[in-house]
């Protein structure tokens, strides 16, 4: 499994992951020359990692007969070794992760054969809904690669996670951090109250909460109920 360590103080100390675009060629074929020069322009830029195969790299590239997944995931892996290397500076490589439990642990064994370190999982996509069903999903992921939680908006093909869910997710011990994009408060909330509650019960909890972004091994965060 790839290592977390490199990238961990990037994530600690604050930084912005994009969420890395698809280039297309005017015939709907992936540019690869523009593709890089994506990936080179936000490190260069200063992002303090990249996510690729997420939503703005458009989830249509995970499906068997695009064939555009490794491909993709290749391209910004090569660029971000050769940005670390020139730079000496460390930045978080997070794979999106895609379908049900068989497709998912494929991708994040992909994805960790490439280098990448986390996971970030589209539950909306596995055709699970029950909250065992998803956390038995989730834990065989984290199996193949730390994960990088994600609340999608049901608006864009996510589905709704109740506490239930998140107080469960947190208790898989290679969860880094969590994405929030519910675009509801109260959902938001309820995310940050599975990881609060679990900070009040473990003496060895370590999570940062941000804006959008709930990041493990920081700072304890407490939740007034």
């Amino acid at each position: 499994m790839a290592s977390f360590n490199d990238a961990a103080e990037v994530l600690q100390q604050g930084c912005v992951i994009p969420a890395h675009p698809l280039a297309l060629s005017a015939d709907r074929k992936l540019d690869e020359r523009r593709q890089r020069a994506l990936s080179r322009y936000y490190l260069a830029a200063g992002a303090g990692g990249l996510a690729v195969g997420v939503h703005t790299t458009q989830f249509a590239i995970h499906h068997a007969g695009v064939g555009l997944l490794e491909p993709v995931l290749s391209i910004a892996a090569e660029e971000m070794d050769r940005y670390e290397q020139q730079s000496g500076r460390s930045v978080v490589r997070v794979a999106g992760i895609c379908g049900d439990t068989a497709h998912a642990v494929r991708e994040a064994t992909i994805a960790r054969e490439l280098g990448y370190q986390v996971g970030l999982v589209n539950l909306g996509s596995s055709g699970y809904r029950s909250v065992p069903d998803l956390i038995t999903h989730t834990q065989r992921v984290a199996e193949c690669i730390d994960l990088f939680g994600f609340f999608l908006q049901s608006a864009i093909g996510g589905i709704d996670l109740p506490l239930e869910y998140w107080r469960s997710f947190c208790e898989i011990a290679n969860v880094r951090a969590i994405k929030i994009a519910a675009f509801d408060r109260y959902k938001t909330l309820s995310v940050v109250r599975a990881v609060a509650e679990r900070s009040h019960v473990s003496t060895d909890s370590d999570w940062l909460t941000t804006t959008s972004v709930i990041a493990r091994n920081a700072v304890e965060v407490r939740f007034a109920s």
